[in-house]
């Protein structure tokens, strides 16, 4: 009998020990909840190896192509549009790009929500969009999600990251490595962690 609680006893101190008293319940997270993905399974996974052979690769593919398959996509997009290589867009048909966007190396667009870049704006390398979030006050840790809007004339920096619900104001520039959670002012220098206006841009 002793050597049975004994057993009982070193089992309950596992699950303690690698479990803990933790109320985060991953394993009832939904996919399906707060969030419309827009597509069907299929064009899903069309679009995951298209966007592998053409967007994720190092290769230059001709831009005129790429903008073929975002349109093809569902994703609104207008004249002189750069997107250079290894740029990863999650949902095309939650995409719009207004004319002559720059979208440079590795720049990753989460867009479980939609997401809105306006004419004449930049991304630079390694650029961040998240339009896709996790409630952490509940405990099945369900999404929530927001949409991303940057107005015209932005300069997004290297390796910024914008959280969901941002707005970032016309003619904005966004420093390089700045994490962006909040709306940004039209018109203003932005840096920082969280980032916040500076400088005006325009003297």
């Amino acid at each position: 009998m002793q050597k049975i609680l004994n057993n009982i006893c070193k089992i309950l101190y596992l699950k303690i020990k690698y479990t803990g008293m933790t109320k985060v319940r991953l394993d009832k997270f939904d996919a399906k909840k707060n969030l419309d993905r827009g597509r069907s399974k299929l064009v899903e996974v069309f679009w995951y190896i298209c966007k592998c052979l053409f967007f994720l690769s190092p290769l230059p593919w001709p831009i005129s192509f790429k903008i073929f398959l975002l349109r093809f996509f569902g994703a609104k997009v207008g004249h002189g549009v750069v997107i250079k290589p290894r740029v990863n867009i999650h949902f095309p048909w939650k995409l719009e790009l207004k004319d002559h966007v720059w979208i440079g190396e590795e720049v990753f667009i989460l867009n479980f929500e939609p997401v809105e870049i306006g004419s004449n704006s930049c991304l630079s390398q390694r650029v961040f969009l998240c339009a896709g979030n996790h409630d952490f006050r509940s405990e099945d840790f369900a999404y929530r999600n927001a949409p991303i809007k940057i107005e015209e004339g932005v300069w997004v920096g290297a390796q910024v990251f914008v959280g969901p619900g941002v707005v970032i104001g016309e003619d904005a520039v966004i420093c390089a490595g700045s994490v962006v959670v909040s709306d940004q002012q039209s018109s203003m220098i932005c840096r920082g962690n969280p980032a916040k206006a500076v400088s005006p841009r325009w003297k």
